[in-house]
């Protein structure tokens, strides 16, 4: 995690930080296929460009404005979807539309896959703009494009759930040393949550709650020269899934 400005990021800081975070993962995996999706504040001419010059793939959030509201394909799906479901009378009704479009600070035209969304409270259209070339726009959209919700519900455990907005200090670096062990912190409670048995009430459990019923419980804790040994309550309901993680999670014998 690195602390910033609480800014909109220029077109330049976002392709700074998508080229450290490439060159990091290309260091392991060097032949993995990239594909960087981020929202409209990442949807920057500079980031794009650094993209298609890096052979890295993108689907990114792009804002609306009046070209795009006026491009025939998307005006033509969106008066299409409006009337079909109020024919029906549909409470909601999508649908996809696919174009080609380029802003005056883009070196070229670029796919852009629009989801269009007809309900009683109106028409609302989301875009975004892509390098690939294979897949419909439902699929580039839905499938692909939504799928950043997971990380974004990651970030809201970071930051909510571990206080990782505790950023009082007067100095960054103290503050970003505050960033490094929310960080730290985030790291154990994702490896218990991932241990977890799926069939366990606390498999969708979220840190808050795993932190209740695991970590902030009575228990006797005795050590040994060879082992520790932590003792719970008869009736701890927990004790059974607490085993089962500091198994999975101890150091294998060298």
């Amino acid at each position: 995690m690195l602390l910033r400005t609480g800014k909109t990021p220029t077109g330049a800081e976002a392709a700074g930080h998508i080229r450290r975070l490439v060159r990091h993962i290309r260091r392991h995996w060097p032949k993995t296929r990239i594909t960087i999706r981020g929202d409209g504040h990442y949807g920057r001419p500079e980031v794009m460009d650094w993209c298609e010059a890096g052979d890295v793939d993108y689907i990114l959030g792009l804002p609306t404005n009046a070209v795009l509201r006026a491009d025939p394909v998307i005006a033509t799906a969106a008066d299409a979807c409006a009337t079909k479901r109020a024919i029906r009378q549909f409470p909601v009704l999508r649908h996809y539309a696919e174009t080609r479009y380029g802003a005056k600070s883009w070196k070229c035209r670029r796919c852009v896959a629009a989801r269009i969304e007809a309900s009683t409270l109106g028409m609302d259209i989301r875009y975004v703009v892509t390098s690939l070339s294979q897949g419909s726009a439902e699929h580039i959209y839905d499938t692909l494009y939504c799928a950043r919700g997971r990380a974004e519900n990651l970030i809201k455990l970071h930051k909510a759930q571990l206080a990782s907005d505790r950023t009082s200090c007067r100095s960054a670096n103290a503050n970003q040393m505050r960033l490094i062990l929310h960080t730290a912190a985030f790291w154990l409670m994702w490896r218990i949550q991932q241990e977890i048995p799926k069939a366990a009430a606390l498999a969708t459990a979220e840190f808050a709650t795993l932190r209740l019923r695991l970590l902030k419980v009575a228990a006797r804790v005795i050590e040994t020269a060879t082992r520790i040994r932590v003792a719970f309550a008869s009736a701890c309901p927990d004790a059974a899934v607490f085993r089962i993680i500091a198994t999975a999670l101890r150091p294998a014998p060298t």
